[in-house]
């Protein structure tokens, strides 16, 4: 399968669009939907010629010069966690522009191609094996969304657009400060020019050049996330972004920032990573339980769900900073079940939004009886988001909550206040918009879900009960990624695991995930 092949995908279908006349609004549709639904046909078998037992680091490279003179490639390939991503990429890219049918008029061949280019942009940072080549899809995502906010966003749009793109901006010019101090402290140690990420890897940094370029890394990363205290565009982009940029934005745009920890800065910089620990664990804490507080406060539908994507990445990141593999394990699969459970519900406020053109949660109440099927996905997604067993976000906050536990039981604690909280104001929204009398009479006219919508719900429905029910396809493929960065980052964790499997009578009966009691280095 060429990575090229699903990268090009929806960008010639943006092309496409760019040659039809305006005049033909259905034919753009038509051809948007094709050229999205496309890209995940194209990327589906990523799913079965994905091999988690090969000993490769990454597969379906493909590498070939772009810019010799200063050592930059385009240099692609991908390993379990960016395969995933991918097929999530192509998913909710096809989802996003179907769920746009009926909800944009404005504008119609410009709001598609926009859709289609950062599909493009998200596809080439997770498959990007090369620094420079990555920095260029990660500042691709950054425009079209700006667009997106501020052309067909709400009342608000033009200073959310500002906002986000000012707060990423800011972060992408620092993060490419620390690019560069990598990329000449390589070629001071081996004369050689060069952006190739595999290369990082095994390059031995100072720590005092591995402490600032960390933090160059970590800003860029941490403002996309986004980390508390760098996420108060979130909310806004968010409120005033249309559904399909909201479910983007959600599901795929915030992912990039844990993406870029699990590639580039964990691996690249493995003393840094242990030394930051505790004030990442820290802040990570603190956007769990200020973020599930937020949503509890918000009067708005779609707020109330952006502030619950704070808490839930600061879940994702404090799993990550745990450096075990249980808790690596479990934020890389929270970060899939997050862009499910998540961006359903965006869908959801959409699809009511359509309809009465109001987010604010009093206008609504007693909604499921003329609502059922709608009530119905809303309730399934409302339980998705909260962890219940046997759907997708249980799975994930067990396997954190496991892999935190062993390195601080504090941690642990407050993270499941996190969880507590969420599901308290995910509830409460249900209950007050779901049950009761209907006291508005606009509600009583309310169409239940079309067939077109429901279409869009189906693939996530299916993703919740499989990953909550048999995770074990998931876990299998990013098992050999988890395990190289722990050895990175957590070697003597590392050790203790292969010791434990080694110790086992039969090897193929070891759980794919061990566990570990050790603490995390520079963890106490």
């Amino acid at each position: 399968m060429s990575l090229t092949l699903i990268l090009l995908t929806p960008l010639v279908g943006a092309l496409v669009l760019l040659a039809m006349p305006r005049r033909l609004e259905g034919g753009i549709k038509i051809v948007a939907n094709v050229a999205a639904w496309a890209g995940f046909l194209v990327s589906l078998p990523l799913w079965w010629q994905f091999d988690p037992s090969s000993a490769d680091q990454f597969q379906f490279v493909t590498r070939s010069p772009w810019i010799p003179s200063i050592g930059a490639e385009y240099h692609t390939g991908i390993d379990g966690f960016s395969a995933l991503l991918v097929l999530l990429t192509t998913l909710m890219g096809g989802i996003a522009i179907t769920a746009s049918w009926s909800a944009v008029s404005l504008r119609i061949k410009e709001y598609y191609i926009a859709l289609l280019v950062l599909q493009t942009g998200v596809i080439g940072a997770f498959i990007a094996l090369d620094l420079l080549l990555f920095f260029l899809f990660f500042e691709v995502m950054l425009v079209p969304m700006y667009f997106l906010i501020g052309i067909w966003g709400s009342d608000r749009r033009l200073y959310s657009a500002i906002k986000f793109f000012l707060y990423t901006l800011v972060g992408s010019v620092v993060l490419l400060l620390g690019i560069l101090a990598l990329y000449f402290h390589l070629h001071a140690v081996t004369g050689v020019y060069s952006f190739d990420v595999t290369r990082y890897y095994t390059l031995d940094v100072p720590p005092r050049l591995q402490f600032w370029v960390f933090l160059a890394f970590f800003l860029g990363f941490s403002i996309k996330v986004p980390m508390f205290p760098f996420h108060t565009w979130l909310p806004d982009a968010h409120t005033d972004a249309p559904t399909a940029g909201s479910v983007i934005l959600a599901a795929l745009l915030l992912k990039a920032g844990t993406y870029g920890f699990f590639r580039f800065s964990m691996p690249m910089l493995p003393d840094a990573t242990r030394e930051a620990v505790p004030w990442i664990a820290l802040l990570s804490l603190i956007g769990i339980v200020y973020g599930a507080l937020c949503a509890m406060a918000q009067q708005d539908w779609k707020r109330l769900v952006a502030y619950s994507s704070v808490s839930h990445m600061g879940m994702v990141v404090l799993g990550l900073f745990a450096l075990t593999p249980t808790g690596i394990t479990g934020s890389l699969i929270q970060q899939i079940n997050h862009g499910v459970s998540t961006g359903a519900l965006f869908l959801l406020v959409g699809v009511v939004y359509e309809r009465r053109h109001t987010r604010q949660i009093d206008a609504y109440g007693g909604i499921a009886a003329v609502m059922p099927l709608y009530a119905a996905i809303f309730l399934l997604m409302t339980m998705s988001s909260i962890g219940l067993p046997a759907l997708n976000g249980f799975v994930g906050e067990v396997l954190i909550l496991q892999g935190t536990f062993v390195v601080s039981k504090v941690w642990a604690g407050v993270a499941g206040l996190g969880i507590i909280l969420g599901a308290a104001y995910m509830l409460w929204l249900y209950q007050r918009t779901m049950f009761g009398e209907i006291t508005h009479d606009e509600n009583r006219g309310l169409k239940d879900l079309g067939l077109r919508e429901v279409f869009t719900f189906v693939p996530l429905i299916i993703l919740a009960f499989w990953i909550g029910l048999y995770p074990k396809p998931f876990v299998d493929r990013l098992a050999p990624a988890v395990q190289r960065l722990v050895e990175r980052v957590s070697p003597e964790i590392a050790a203790g695991a292969a010791a434990a499997v080694h110790a086992v009578p039969d090897a193929h009966a070891a759980p794919a995930v061990p566990a570990t009691t050790h603490p995390a280095p520079g963890v106490h």
